[in-house]
C-alpha cells in the first residue's frame, strides 16, 4: 500500500473471526517490495459460495475460473495475489490459475472447482507459477492472520486497509458477515468491483447467497466510479460457512431472510464506500443522486455520465460551483432529459430550475458545501419516477502522478 493515506480514509474496524473461514498471509513476492502479497483463506466442508465478476470483454483467467466454479456453488479456499493481474497473458495465465487451483486442492483433499482465486495488479505479464507455488507453501505453513492482515496483503494502489461488519438475526440466532476490499483506481464496475470477499458464519443455499449478492451489487458495487475504467479482473465473492447453525437460508420465505438481505447489502454499502473514499487522488467524497428520470436505469445512466465526467469532478477538486458541467453530463448521456424541466442543486440549493439559473441565487453556501470533503449533487429531470443515486470522487492531480508512474 502507499504511504500517503487518504485523506477520506476510516479506520479498519474491529472484524470478528468467522467460524470456518481461517485466513493466512504470506510473501510470494510478486512484486520487489518487503510486504505480504498472497491472501489464502481455508473454507470448512460445506461452505456455499456466490459472486458477480468483471463485464469486461477481456477479462482474466482467473475472472474466467471463478465464472465456471461458480456455477457448482461449494467452495473450500480462496487464493489471492496481489502485484500481477496475471490479465492478458494467454495460455500461461490459464496454466498459472491452474497450478494454483491444483496444489491446493492437493494440500486440502478437494476438488481444483473447490478453490477460488483472483490476481490484481499490472496487466500483461504472466503470472510467475515457482512464486506463486513457493508463496503457496509458504502460507500453507503460515499461522492463521486476522482479517486486517488479509485486507493488507491483496491491496495493490490502496493507501488504507478496507473492511466492514454487518450482523443480522436469522432463524434465532446471530449471524455474522465480514469484508475485505482493495480498489482506488480502474473503478468502473459493470456489475461487480475490484477484488471484495464477503464471509459469514450463516448457512445460506448458493442460489439464494447468489440472488442476494445480485440485489446488493446492483445498488453498491455497481453504483460506484473512480475512473469510469471497468477492470479485466473485477470480482466479488460471498462464502456462508454454515456455522452458526441456522436452518439454512433457501428462498424468500425462510426465517430471517430479509435480514439477511438488508445485513448483505449494508456490507456491500460499506466496502463500496470505502473504495471510492481511496480513489487515486482524492480529496472529495461525492454523492449523485438524480431523480425525476424515465426509469430507474435511465436515472442511474445519467448519474454515471455526471459521476465519470472529467470536467465535474476537476470542477469540484476545485471547488468551482460550475453546474453547467452538470447540464453537460445530463445531455450527454444518451437518455431522456427535457432542458427546460431540469433542476440541478449542490447539497441543499437550487442552483438551477426551469432549464435557467435560479435567479439571485446565494453561492455563498454552495462554495462552503464544496469546501467540505463530502459533495452532493442533485439532480431532477421532472420527467417521471426513475431514480438512482451514485458516488464518485474528484480528480486531483495526484490521479496523474500515481497512474504515471504505476509501473515504474
Amino acid at each position: 500500500m502507499s504511504h500517503a493515506v487518504s485523506p477520506l480514509a476510516l479506520p479498519f474496524p474491529d472484524l470478528p473471526p468467522i467460524a470456518g473461514a481461517t485466513p493466512r498471509v504470506a510473501r510470494a513476492r510478486y512484486k520487489e517490495w518487503d510486504r505480504c502479497d498472497l491472501t489464502f483463506v481455508t473454507l470448512d466442508p460445506g461452505t456455499s459460495v456466490a459472486g458477480v465478476v468483471t463485464q469486461s470483454k477481456c477479462p482474466s483467467p482467473e475472472v474466467e475460473w471463478c465464472s465456471k466454479a461458480l456455477v457448482l456453488g461449494e467452495a473450500r479456499a480462496l487464493v489471492v495475489n496481489a502485484g500481477n493481474s496475471n490479465a492478458f497473458t494467454g495460455n500461461r495465465g490459464r496454466a498459472a490459475v491452474e497450478a494454483i487451483a491444483a496444489r491446493t486442492a492437493a494440500q486440502l483433499g478437494c476438488q481444483p472447482s473447490d478453490v477460488f482465486v483472483a490476481s490484481t495488479g499490472v496487466i500483461g505479464v504472466p503470472l510467475p507459477i515457482d512464486k506463486a507455488e513457493a508463496g503457496l507453501d509458504a502460507a500453507f505453513a503460515a499461522t492463521p492472520a486476522n482479517w486486517r492482515a488479509a485486507a493488507e496483503a491483496i491491496g495493490t494502489t490502496d493507501t488504507y486497509p478496507k473492511g466492514a461488519v454487518s450482523t443480522a438475526i436469522v432463524d434465532g440466532r446471530t449471524v455474522t458477515l465480514v469484508g475485505i476490499i482493495k480498489g482506488s483506481g480502474m473503478i468502473a464496475p459493470d456489475m461487480a468491483t475490484m477484488l471484495g470477499f464477503i464471509f459469514t458464519d450463516a448457512a445460506v443455499d448458493a442460489p439464494f447467497l447468489q440472488g442476494a449478492l445480485n440485489g446488493a451489487n446492483a445498488r453498491t458495487f455497481s453504483c460506484i466510479t473512480v475512473d469510469g475504467d471497468t477492470s479485466t479482473s473485477d470480482t466479488v465473492l460471498a462464502f456462508a460457512t454454515g456455522k452458526a447453525g441456522n436452518t439454512p437460508l433457501a428462498d424468500d420465505d425462510s426465517p430471517g431472510a430479509d435480514a439477511f438481505r438488508a445485513a448483505l447489502a449494508d456490507l456491500c454499502h460499506q466496502l463500496a464506500q470505502l473504495v471510492v473514499r481511496d480513489g487515486e487522488g482524492a480529496s472529495k467524497l461525492i454523492e449523485i443522486t438524480v431523480e425525476g428520470a424515465d426509469s430507474d436505469r435511465s436515472a442511474h445512466r445519467i448519474a454515471m455520465s455526471i459521476a465519470n465526467s472529467p470536467l465535474v469532478k476537476t470542477a469540484i477538486a476545485g471547488e468551482d460551483a460550475n453546474w453547467g458541467r452538470i447540464v453537460m453530463a445530463v445531455g450527454k448521456a444518451g437518455e431522456p432529459a427535457e432542458r427546460d424541466k431540469l433542476a440541478i442543486r449542490f447539497g441543499t440549493t437550487q442552483v438551477a430550475s426551469g432549464g435557467l439559473a435560479v435567479e439571485g441565487y446565494d453561492e455563498a453556501p454552495v462554495a462552503a458545501h464544496l469546501k467540505g470533503s463530502e459533495v452532493e449533487i442533485g439532480v431532477d429531470l421532472g420527467l417521471g419516477e426513475g431514480r438512482a443515486t451514485v458516488w464518485t470522487c474528484d480528480l486531483t492531480h495526484g490521479y496523474i502522478s500515481i497512474n504515471a508512474d504505476y509501473r515504474s
